[in-house]
């Protein structure tokens, strides 16, 4: 198995692929980040507006997305690294409205140190059409759940 074999896109390339694959994937995050942020302009949940300080977070995951997917900057939101953590980790989520959704399994205090307000609401700003749709996927399928909390 090389190392890229766990990359669906890239799983079965031979060694000597296995440069091209990575190259082309790391292209492939400056493209997407780009386009993010032409739909972003700041971390929705810090403020920070640094362009060196945020990552372009997938809402839908790049192991569930179409080639299209991954580079589409509405699958997109500007993070600072420790929400891109747990935004990617399904810790927190948004509302199409732009309200923060904690998951019931976070550890509160761990997310107030780490730059989330859990005290009170919290409203980031709406979303496009387009970031609504793949919100909707990070919600249904990211987002992690309590299933002692939902009665199963």
């Amino acid at each position: 198995m090389t190392r890229c074999d766990w990359i669906p896109a890239y799983a079965g390339m031979t060694r000597s692929g296995e440069r091209e694959a990575i190259v082309l994937a790391r292209r492939g995050q400056g493209t997407f980040k780009a386009n993010v942020m032409r739909i972003e302009r700041a971390c929705r949940i810090t403020g920070v507006t640094r362009e060196e300080h945020l990552r372009a977070s997938h809402c839908k995951p790049w192991r569930d997305s179409s080639n299209e997917e991954r580079l589409d900057g509405e699958n997109g939101l500007l993070l600072t690294p420790n929400a891109d953590h747990l935004f990617d980790r399904g810790f927190i989520g948004f509302e199409d409205n732009g309200d923060v959704l904690v998951s019931p399994v976070a550890h509160a205090a761990s997310l107030i140190k780490l730059g989330v307000e859990v005290t009170r609401a919290l409203n980031v700003g709406r979303f496009s059409e387009g970031q609504r749709r793949y919100l909707r996927f990070h919600r249904e399928s990211v987002l992690l759940r309590s299933k002692y909390l939902e009665g199963d």
